[in-house]
């Protein structure tokens, strides 16, 4: 009977043994498509976060102190260049006006009487040089005077839209007090960092295609109807970042932007020798992209991979693939690190040709 039991035994082990070293088999004999990260010279769309400015945003404020009389606007109405906006209570200016204007005619009495003097040699020439200096100078305090008056009424220097009014009429308004903001929204700045290598590429295609225009993607993700175009560049680098700021302007002919908006400038970046694998070859964990990348031996191992850009179903690496390295094309969710699996290598020329059809 022991020997029974001990045979029975004997062939479940064996059986065992069998089924595990068929699965091991199997699992080694799995097969599945790798291919290679590709050097080509491209471009690719690069995002970059903007924020969006009126190509005019000023401050209205109070030149003279006193009580707002009136305010002849509303927050967010388009104004005219030249509209009254505001008025100051104007009597103190007007009576300094008068005052002004009252001293003026007295000096010119002044002057004429000792001008009739001076021709009958009763003055010396001094007295009458001195009146004609004392009209003068009433003649500026007249102007003065106007001058202090038309700041009791503000007007807008330009065609733009009100901003919030802070002050309410009847407020005691202080000199340089804010009365609101005017923006100049026909056209908008979208300023964004760009940094040093895509700067310098950036030039050296700028000699042979010219002006540079670029897209927008507003906050809700809708691309903006009008392109713009990158008018300038500032002067330095930053050196905490590494990056230079570049200025793009777009017509705003419906008034959609805003000044203070943020959004993404998108403009393409040309590429030299730039490497581009399938982004059905990566995975992602914790906003890190990895590769499964194949040895020499079959065997599967993980790494974490640099993008400098997107393109539709290709990513451009910057970093961590070299173009003799061979990467999982396809199991990428079934294989784990150190799986060894049996690899089928497939040209990136052709998958990258099919993927174009497919998008086609």
């Amino acid at each position: 009977m022991n020997k029974i039991v001990m045979l029975i035994g004997l062939c479940a082990a064996f059986c065992y043994t069998g089924c595990k070293g068929k699965k091991e088999e199997k699992e080694e004999a799995a097969k599945y498509a790798v291919t290679s990260p590709l050097k080509v010279d491209t471009s690719f769309t690069k995002d970059y976060v903007a924020q969006i400015k009126s190509v005019r945003n000023i401050e209205i404020r109070a030149q003279e102190k006193g009580f707002l009389e009136n305010i002849y606007v509303d927050e967010g109405q388009f104004v005219r260049a030249g509209q009254l906006l505001f008025r100051i209570m104007p009597k103190i200016y007007e009576a300094e006006l008068l005052k002004a204007q009252a001293e003026a005619k007295q000096a010119e009495i002044e002057l004429d009487n000792t001008k009739v003097l001076a021709d009958k040699n009763v003055v010396s020439k001094n007295e009458l040089a001195m009146a004609k200096a004392k009209l003068d100078e009433a003649n500026a305090e007249v102007g003065l005077a106007k001058l202090h008056l038309s700041f009791t009424e503000i007007k807008a220097p330009f065609d733009g839209t009100i901003d919030r009014l802070p002050l309410k009429q009847g407020s005691l308004v202080d000199e340089s007090q804010l009365l609101t903001t005017l923006s100049d929204n026909s056209q908008m700045f979208a300023y964004y960092n760009v940094s040093e290598p895509e700067y310098l590429e950036y030039k050296a295609q700028q000699k042979s295609k010219g002006a540079t225009t670029v897209g927008l993607v507003m906050a809700n993700n809708q691309l903006f109807a009008s392109k713009g175009i990158v008018e300038t560049i500032e002067s330095e680098f930053d050196n905490e970042t590494g990056n230079i700021a570049f200025r793009a302007k777009f017509p705003n002919p419906q008034a959609l932007l805003k000044h203070g908006e943020t959004g993404k400038v998108q403009m393409i970046i040309p590429l030299h020798d730039a490497l581009v694998i399938p982004q059905k070859a990566t995975y992602e964990i914790q906003d890190k992209i990895y590769v499964f990348v194949i040895d020499k031996n079959g065997v599967a191992k993980s790494r974490n991979i640099s993008i400098a850009g997107e393109m539709p179903d290709l990513y451009v690496v910057s970093g961590g693939l070299s173009e003799d390295d061979h990467i999982l094309l396809e199991g990428v969710q079934s294989v784990k690190d150190d799986s060894k699996i049996q690899p089928v290598f497939t040209d990136p020329h052709q998958v990258i040709f099919n993927l174009r059809l497919k998008a086609e």
